[in-house]
């Protein structure tokens, strides 16, 4: 076990039967990135801004300030010389990842002229390909758009992984790894996400950048 996950069990106890699933989802996200794949979030109100919050942890400095290569900037500085120490010295490593909630534009059109349980699916489907992952956050399991976008996944070869409560709906049979906090009240549900994902993006941070 890392000394991050430890750490994690250490101060969120209840959270102990899920140790097996976190360690499995950092390991399955971490061959995803190795390979040069994406990950694609997806969720409805509070699980929509959690979406956002891990995008935001991967595709800049979290806990480290992720330098870029001394290549990078050289080839910056085919662009201009003068400022290729700032380009560089202002760039950050990332771990690509995109949130499927943030498309405002795209999903209203989708939802309005398509159908609205399929938006994040059809991102998926657009954005998706073999190799990448689908990261997705249902308190109850069983959020219908979160679902599609589910099984567009598994049909066009991602990674799918989910978190969820106690129960963990259909996305419990659906995902490939679920990480199911055991705790029924979306609130209390939804309070226990954000540890993990911090302890998942903290691993995956010194996986890749020391």
């Amino acid at each position: 076990m890392s000394a991050i996950l430890a750490r994690l069990m250490e101060k969120y106890p209840d959270l102990g039967g899920c140790g097996g699933q976190i360690a499995e989802a950092f390991e399955a996200l971490r061959r995803t990135f190795a390979g040069g794949g994406k990950l694609l979030l997806a969720g409805n109100g509070g699980s929509a801004a959690d979406c956002e919050h891990v995008v935001g942890e991967l595709m800049k400095g979290f806990m480290s300030k992720r330098p870029v290569p001394a290549e990078m900037r050289d080839k910056l500085a085919m662009y201009g010389e003068a400022e290729a120490d700032y380009l560089a010295g202002h760039l950050q490593g990332a771990l690509p990842a995109i949130s499927l909630v943030s498309q405002s534009a795209l999903s209203t059109a989708f939802i309005n002229d398509v159908a609205a349980d399929m938006v994040f699916a059809q991102q998926v489907y657009g954005y998706g390909r073999p190799g990448d992952a689908l990261l997705v956050f249902s308190t109850s399991g069983n959020s219908l758009n979160v679902v599609r976008a589910v099984q567009v996944a598994k049909a066009v070869g991602l990674t799918t992984i989910a978190m969820t409560g106690e129960s963990g709906g259909r996305l419990k049979e659906l995902c490939d790894i679920a990480i199911r906090v055991p705790y029924t009240s979306t609130p209390d549900i939804q309070e226990r996400h954000l540890p993990i994902y911090h302890a998942l993006c903290m691993m995956l941070e010194e996986a890749f950048f020391g």
